[in-house]
């Protein structure tokens, strides 16, 4: 199985960061003066970042992809040093993969290699900090509240997942297309009325899907083939959620037109916290 993974060109790289940001998986970090790949297991070869390395450090690599070993990816994150090491032990903490986690102490011991962090802090227990993506949160809402009226749907198509649509179907000709991210319709009570009124619709997770790669294309051709007018991108407000919007800006870039691109940042309890032109 061929796998895209970014290779790092650590005599390229000057340690400048603006490729972090745009990893929105949260596999790059800038340790020690120099952007390292801390955890393959959580690069999706997307390349969002590589269009913002100015010094061309970063380029993506396809190969035969093994099964993910959390000790092979260890040989590789002790020749970083130690801040590389506490940045991918926190990495597997905070995405509570406690088994890669496990496995990854047990080859510090093996190795003689000290642990880095405390104990207590690095034992896999249901209270630690997690992916912002992934935290829980209960929200108390006000059982009186009440809502009258019966709401409309303003779906106008289907399918809707981006993966299943097809980027020159009628209903995305010279129309208004809403990019939405999963989660935002179950966050925000309103989200037919204020969103999908007289748009066609493309859903997709940035963080969980595959394959996203087959996402920009399908947003290339509907630029320039169905001719759609504008792009309205609605996301959450976890860090993974961006993603959405760097695809659709890497689209437009890419495309023969120009076309109006706004994002919207839902909140997760259900409120818009920011709108912007990209």
């Amino acid at each position: 199985m061929l796998r895209k993974i970014i290779k790092i060109e650590e005599e390229k790289c000057d340690g400048c960061g603006l490729c972090v940001p745009e990893c929105h998986e949260g596999a790059l970090q800038i340790i020690d003066g120099k952007a390292r790949l801390i955890s393959d297991l959580f690069c999706d070869g997307l390349g969002a970042c590589l269009g913002h390395c100015p010094s061309g450090a970063l380029t993506i690599e396809e190969r035969e992809a093994e099964p993910y070993d959390e000790r092979k990816v260890m040989d590789y994150i002790v020749k970083g040093g130690t801040n590389v090491i506490i940045a991918h032990l926190e990495h597997l903490r905070d995405h509570e993969e406690f088994e890669y986690l496990r496995e990854a102490l047990e080859y510090l011991r093996e190795n003689g290699i000290e642990n880095p962090l405390h104990s207590k802090e690095t034992q896999p227990q249901k209270s630690y900090s997690v992916c912002p993506g992934s935290k829980e949160i209960v929200f108390k809402k006000n059982d009186f509240a009440e809502e009258n009226g019966k709401r409309i749907s303003h779906l106008n198509q289907w399918p809707i997942q981006l993966h299943l649509v097809s980027p020159q179907a009628a209903f995305f000709r010279n129309s208004d297309l809403l990019l939405a991210a999963d989660c935002c319709a179950f966050s925000y009570g309103d989200f037919h009325k204020d969103f999908m009124k007289g748009k066609s619709l493309a859903i997709a997770c940035p963080k969980l899907d595959t394959n996203k790669h087959v996402y920009l294309d399908k947003l290339i051709t509907m630029i320039n083939e169905a001719n759609i007018q504008t792009i309205s991108v609605v996301i959450m407000q976890v860090p993974c959620c961006g993603g959405l919007a760097q695809l659709a800006k890497q689209a437009l870039e890419q495309a023969n037109r120009e076309v109006p691109i706004n994002v919207t940042v839902i909140g997760v309890q259900g409120e818009i916290l920011q709108t912007v032109e990209l």
